[in-house]
């Protein structure tokens, strides 16, 4: 299964684009042995509307663009539900074993997602209720699909 993330901003240099990149790196290396790929970013500018709505609803399209056709879709928001990274691991098991080819993570702008982009989703997932950079989020949601990777690899996990 083919993993994307689809992200409003550019992720500039920095800590928070290093870690995201050493966890894409073992995401290509651990991810072929429990057939995932590796983790592909893509990013969008931030709209430059007035209105926030307007804002939302243009970077909802260009997020659209960047999502494969066929992908399965998990957005971040801050309204999704909480999951274990155990039970997360699951999830993207068994859309992988049922033939999902290809699963796309969106990831807002500083006024969140479009609702109806939302509306779309296969699972709206929350890191929780506090409000988070979109960078940060990057780094939590790599995290989390490597560690992911681990669990279905078998690697002991000290939460189980």
């Amino acid at each position: 299964m083919r993993l994307t993330l689809a992200a409003v901003g550019r992720l500039k240099a920095g800590p928070e684009r290093d870690l995201v990149a050493r966890y894409v790196e073992r995401i290509a290396t651990t991810g072929k042995g429990v057939g995932l790929s590796e983790l592909a970013l893509r990013e969008t500018e931030e709209s430059r509307a007035r209105r926030a709505q307007d804002r939302k609803t243009e970077e909802a399209g260009a997020l659209r663009v960047l999502t494969p056709a066929s992908a399965r879709t998990i957005v971040l928001d801050e309204r999704g539900g909480s999951m274990t990274s155990d039970r997360f691991a699951g999830q993207i098991a068994a859309w992988r074993d049922s033939g999902v080819r290809d699963l796309c993570f969106l990831i807002g702008g500083a006024d969140g997602l479009d609702p109806a982009l939302r509306d779309e989703a296969a699972l709206a997932l929350s890191f929780g209720a506090l409000t988070l950079p979109h960078q940060l989020v990057r780094v939590l949601l790599a995290e989390q699909v490597y560690r992911a990777i681990s669990i279905l690899s078998g690697h002991p996990y000290h939460r189980q």
